[in-house]
């Protein structure tokens, strides 16, 4: 099995869907949110995506911009600090107290339904 070299453009958050108003697929990078690619077929948006992320990446080294790291690439700790109206706090509050469960359980509970 031959096996090409992996890009560095490789690494990053590709995703393809499909654009109604536009009738065709759109391909999108999380890390590189203004920029999309369309195309007729799913596998044409993708590389269309993939073509342009890597053009912009190189413009940027050649521009000494700072390129976005691959969120495959970046450690998460698990805490998230999230500012709420005092009231859904209350109610939050109230609800891992009667659960007999810390508010932390209760609020990544709900975002994992999300």
């Amino acid at each position: 099995m031959v096996t090409k070299p992996m890009k560095q453009t490789d690494n990053y958050t590709y995703r393809i869907t499909w654009s109604e108003e536009d009738k065709e697929y759109i391909g999108l990078c999380a890390e590189f949110p203004s920029l999309s690619w369309l195309a007729d077929t799913q596998e044409a948006a993708l590389q269309g995506i993939i073509n342009l992320v890597a053009e912009a990446v190189s413009d940027m080294r050649a521009n000494n911009e700072t390129v976005p790291q691959p969120i495959a690439a970046r450690r998460f700790s698990g805490r998230l600090l999230v500012r709420i109206p005092p009231e859904v706090h209350k109610e939050l509050t109230i609800e891992a107290a009667e659960a007999g469960v810390s508010i932390n359980r209760i609020i990544s509970a709900r975002l994992a339904k999300a």
